[in-house]
C-alpha cells in the first residue's frame, strides 16, 4: 500500500469512528433535548470534513478552472443538499462510502501501474568505462558508439553492444517476461536493460543511449496510455454530456413537483440529492480506462509492449494475421548450405559473393561473409548499388558483379541455370556471365507452428505469409508451419499492396495484423490495423512503426496478447452494461421517490467498487 493510500485509509477509519460516535451519542436517552440545530449539524460536520474536505476542495478548484460538471461537483451538491434537508447521517455516509470507493480505485490503479512502471526500473544509472587504467562510472548518455564498457556481476547492462570478452548468464525477465536466464559469450549481441549474472563482461557499444533498446522501451511505456480506445473515447464524451443533463434533471426534480403540485420542497430537494448521488458516473469513468490499463499491464508481464489501449481493442477483433517470413517465423540465422559453381571453383564463387555483399546488412549477406572466413578488403569494392527486392550490383577488381535473386539476373539479361535447392538462393554473375549459385538455409522457429495453431484456436480466421523468397522455399515453410495462404517473390512495395487487398476483404469490425522485423517491413507495419514487431532482433524502424512489440521475438506471445485483449474488452463491456443498467433502474426509482439515500449510495459507490474489482481482473495473467 502506498503512502497516499495509507493516509486515505487512516482518514476513512477516523471519519467512520467519529460518525459511529455521533450516531451512538445522538441515540442516547435525553440527547434529543440538547442535540438540536445547530449542535447536531456541527457534530455531523466534523466527520464530514475529516473524510470529504479534499472532495470539496477539488470541486471548488475545478469550478474556478471552468470544469464544473464532474464527480466531485456532484458529490458536493448532493451532500450539501442532504445537510440542507437535515439528512445529516446520509450526507456523511455518502461521502464516507464514496471515499471507500476511491480507495479501491487507487489500489486497483496502483496494481496496474506497478506492472507497467516495473519496466521503468530497467533504466541503467551508469556505465563502467576504463579511463587511464581505472574504471569510471559515466552517464550512459555520455558513452559513444564503439566504446568498450565493463559490466560487473549483478549490474544492469547500460547500452546495446557486442560482447568482446567474457561469458555470463543474463536475466532478461524485465524485458521479455521470461524467467530463464540466457547465456551470452564473446561475439554475441547483448541488449540494454538486462541484468548480468555472475560473469564479468566487456561489451563494445553499438548504439548511443537514446537509440538503445532500453531507451526505446521507456519511451513506449511513457506513451502507452496516450492513445485511447473507442470505448474510452465514448465514455469521455458520454460523461461530458451526461453530467450537465442529470444536474439539470435534478434541479427540475427539486422545483417542478413543489411548484406544480404544491408539495413540500424539502421532500423533493431530498429526492434531487438522491438523484444526483445515483447519477454520478464514477463506475464508467473509472473502470473503463482502468480495464485497458490493466490489460496493457498484463501484456507487459508477458514481455509484450502495447503502445495504446486502442491497439489492445483492435487486437480483440483480430480476424487476419499476416507474417513476414525471415526473422519472424524463421530464426533469421542464415547459413550457407550449398555452393554450386558453373565450374569447379567453389572457393572463388564464395569469395566473389563475399566481396559483392560486404556492404550489405541483409542476413543472407552476413552469412556469406561468415562462410568466407577471411577478412574482406572492402577497398577493392566500389560503386555498390543495392537494388531493393533484387540484390546487389558492385564493381570488384574492375569486374561488374551481380549477386541476388532470379529477378536481378533477368533484369540484367543474364542467362542463368535455375537452382532447385530448398532455401534462399543467391545467383552470381560477372560481367554479365553467369557464375553459379549459393544456397542459404534458414531454420524455422521451434514454436512458430504452435503459435499459428494457437491463433487459429483463438478464432483468427486467416493466416498469411508474405516473403521475398522463391515460390518453392516460401511454400515449403508455409506448409511446415500451417499457414493458410503464402505469397512469394514480393518486393517491399508489393507487400504493402498485398496487405491493402487483404484489408479490403475484411468486414467493418474485423482487423488485420502484420508481424515483421526488418527495415523493409516498416511500411507494411504502418499500413496494417495492428503492426507487431520483433523487439529483440527487430530493426529500429520496424519497432518505431509497430503498435505492439514482442520483446523476445516469440511469435507465440501474439496469442497471449490477443487473449489478454479479448478478456479486457469483455470486462469493459461487462462494466458498461452493469453500470448503465443499475444506474437507469435506480435513477427511475429515485425520480419517483422510491429509492432512498442508502440505495443511492449503492448505485454510485457499490457499482463503482464492483466495476473496479472486475476491471482489476484484466491485470491477471496465466503463468
Amino acid at each position: 500500500m502506498t503512502k497516499n493510500q495509507k493516509i486515505m485509509l487512516g482518514r476513512i477509519i477516523a471519519a467512520a469512528v467519529l460518525y459511529a460516535a455521533v450516531i451512538l451519542g445522538t441515540s442516547m436517552k435525553g440527547a434529543e433535548d440538547f442535540l438540536k440545530f445547530p449542535y447536531l449539524f456541527l457534530l455531523y460536520l466534523i466527520p464530514y470534513l475529516v473524510i470529504g474536505w479534499d472532495i470539496v476542495y477539488k470541486a471548488a478548484r475545478n469550478i474556478s478552472h471552468g470544469q464544473v460538471f464532474d464527480e466531485n461537483f456532484l458529490m458536493c451538491i448532493a451532500t450539501f443538499g442532504a445537510f440542507g434537508v437535515n439528512e445529516y447521517k446520509e450526507a456523511v455516509a455518502v461521502m464516507l462510502f464514496y471515499q471507500v470507493g476511491e480507495l479501491f480505485q487507487n489500489y486497483a490503479v496502483n496494481r496496474s501501474r506497478q506492472s507497467i512502471t516495473a519496466l521503468m526500473d530497467i533504466c541503467p544509472e551508469y556505465a563502467n568505462v576504463e579511463v587511464d587504467g581505472e574504471l569510471r562510472q559515466l552517464d550512459p548518455d555520455d558513452v559513444e558508439i564503439g566504446t568498450v564498457i565493463t559490466v560487473k556481476p549483478g549490474e544492469r547492462i547500460p547500452l546495446d553492444g557486442v560482447v568482446v570478452e567474457g561469458a555470463s548468464m543474463i536475466d532478461t525477465s524485465a524485458l521479455t517476461g521470461e524467467s530463464v536466464p540466457r547465456k551470452v559469450q564473446k561475439g554475441e549481441e547483448i541488449i540494454s536493460g538486462c541484468i548480468n549474472g555472475s560473469g564479468l563482461l566487456k561489451v563494445k557499444t553499438t548504439k548511443e543511449f537514446d537509440d538503445s533498446t532500453v531507451a526505446k522501451i521507456l519511451e513506449l511505456v511513457e506513451n502507452a496510455s496516450s492513445k485511447k480506445a473507442k470505448a474510452e473515447n465514448f465514455i469521455t464524451k458520454f460523461a461530458r454530456y451526461y453530467t450537465p443533463i442529470v444536474v439539470c434533471a435534478a434541479v427540475l426534480l427539486a422545483l417542478l413537483p413543489p411548484l406544480i403540485l404544491g408539495e413540500p420542497f424539502a421532500e423533493w430537494v431530498k429526492s434531487a440529492c438522491i438523484f444526483l448521488v445515483i447519477s454520478c458516473p464514477c463506475a464508467l469513468v473509472i473502470s473503463v480506462p482502468l480495464s485497458f490499463f490493466g490489460g496493457i499491464g498484463a501484456a507487459s508481464k508477458k514481455g509484450v509492449l502495447v503502445k495504446g489501449s486502442n491497439y489492445l481493442e483492435a487486437l480483440a477483433k483480430l480476424d487476419t494475421i499476416v507474417f513476414d517470413k525471415t526473422g519472424t517465423l524463421t530464426k533469421g540465422e542464415f547459413k550457407v548450405s550449398e555452393i554450386i559453381p558453373v565450374g569447379d571453383e567453389k572457393a572463388g564463387l564464395l569469395e566473389m559473393a563475399a566481396y559483392a555483399e560486404c556492404y550489405s546488412d541483409h542476413p543472407a549477406a552476413k552469412s556469406i561473409c561468415e562462410a568466407f572466413k577471411k577478412t574482406v578488403d572492402s577497398t577493392q569494392v566500389e560503386k555498390v548499388e543495392e537494388i531493393a527486392g533484387h540484390g546487389v550490383k558492385a564493381i570488384w577488381n574492375g569486374k561488374t558483379i551481380l549477386a541476388g535473386n532470379e529477378k536481378l539476373m533477368q533484369r540484367f539479361g543474364v542467362n542463368m541455370i535455375p537452382c532447385e535447392s530448398i532455401g534462399t538462393v543467391v545467383y552470381l554473375a560477372k560481367d554479365g556471365v553467369f557464375q553459379g549459385a549459393i544456397v542459404i538455409s534458414d531454420r524455422i522457429k521451434e514454436n512458430a507452428k504452435r503459435a499459428v495453431q494457437r491463433l487459429k484456436t483463438d478464432g483468427v480466421k486467416k493466416t498469411v505469409m508474405l516473403t521475398g523468397d522463391r515460390k518453392q522455399t516460401g511454400e515449403k515453410v508455409a506448409e511446415q508451419i500451417g499457414i493458410d495462404e503464402v505469397y512469394t517473390e514480393l518486393l517491399p512495395q508489393q507487400k504493402v499492396e498485398k496487405v491493402e487487398i487483404l484489408l479490403q476483404e475484411l468486414g467493418g469490425k474485423e482487423k488485420l495484423a502484420f508481424v515483421g522485423d526488418g527495415i523493409n517491413d516498416a511500411p507494411v507495419l504502418s499500413r496494417a490495423d495492428i503492426g507487431i514487431a520483433m523487439g529483440s532482433m527487430g530493426s529500429d524502424a520496424a519497432i518505431e512503426a509497430a503498435d505492439v512489440v514482442l520483446m523476445d521475438d516469440d511469435p507465440e506471445k501474439i496469442s497471449d496478447v490477443v487473449a489478454i485483449a479479448r478478456k479486457t474488452l469483455k470486462i469493459v463491456k461487462q462494466n458498461i452494461t452493469f453500470a448503465l443498467a443499475v444506474k437507469a433502474i435506480v435513477l427511475l426509482l429515485g425520480a419517483f421517490q422510491v429509492a432512498n439515500m442508502w440505495e443511492a449510495v449503492f448505485a454510485d459507490v457499490g457499482v463503482s467498487v464492483i466495476a473496479i474489482l472486475n476491471a482489476a481482473r484484466a491485470l491477471k495473467v496465466k503463468k
